[in-house]
């Protein structure tokens, strides 16, 4: 039986790695913002693939309010929770309360339910770009372990016509961009302190295209655009992850 258990594993995992080394939508990042992309563009009919460099979904919703098992959202995302069925209480003025590992679970299912396909254990290393016009075309990616071993090992590559950045505070694959391509003329401000009532609006007008094929969503808007941070509430994170779905529908389709 052990024979036909490697066997099974090998050859439907690596058939899933072959069919998903060119998709639509690539993201990075399975929080809050990359999972409702997901399943938005997903239920565009779009190929749409999630990376994950840990073997979990959530990004920072899990920790709740410093370990306390709740999280906020604003009046304006109650739309998107009934969306994916999430449940919420009302607590103050125009602010909901939801469970942290409903919103994980929720999040993760919505998506995958979809049509989106998530790898966990991913460390996405560089980006694959073109001139003529400068463009961002896929990235180059290994597995998490391999990274944190420290062993020297070739990435392998993934091709998409839109790479999401939903990696965080750290905005981590427009820091490479930026870093390794100037043509591409990415400008990183630095996250700023916390203002959350500020901040929960401008991370969703912020969110968009930063280089041809390129794009960015949730906290890591705050990196790249100099704007606060905002704390245990997701409204801004959700919202932004719906917002960079329709513009990346437009695009693809223009």
């Amino acid at each position: 039986m052990e024979l036909e258990i490697q066997k099974a594993i090998i050859k439907y995992g690596l058939e899933d790695l072959y069919n998903y080394s060119d998709v639509d939508v690539l993201i990075v990042g399975a929080g809050p913002s990359g999972l409702t992309s997901a399943k938005y563009l997903a239920e565009k009919g779009f190929k749409v693939l999630v990376y994950e460099k840990r073997l979990s979904f959530g990004g920072g919703i899990g920790g709740g309010g410093n370990m306390i098992p709740k999280i906020v959202v604003q009046e304006e995302a109650i739309p998107i929770l009934e969306d994916f069925r999430i449940k919420y209480k009302k607590a103050e003025e125009k602010l909901y309360t939801l469970n942290p590992a409903e919103l994980i679970a929720k999040l993760a299912v919505g998506a995958i339910d979809a049509g989106a396909k998530i790898f966990l254990g991913v460390h996405v290393e560089d980006v694959i770009v073109r001139d003529n016009p400068p463009r961002v075309n896929g990235v180059l990616w290994k597995w998490t372990a391999i990274e944190l071993s420290g062993l020297h090992v070739d990435p392998l590559y993934t091709h998409s016509k839109a790479l999401v950045d939903a990696s965080g505070h750290d905005a981590e694959i427009v820091q490479i961009a930026a870093e390794k391509n100037p043509e591409l003329n990415i400008a990183i401000k630095g996250e700023k302190s916390n203002w959350s009532e500020v901040s929960e609006k401008l991370v969703v007008d912020h969110t968009g295209k930063v280089a041809g094929g390129l794009y960015v969503t949730g906290i890591a808007v705050c990196e790249v655009f100099g704007l606060p941070r905002m704390g245990p509430i997701f409204g801004g994170m959700l919202m932004s992850g719906k917002k960079i779905a329709e513009i990346i529908e437009k695009d693809l389709r223009s």
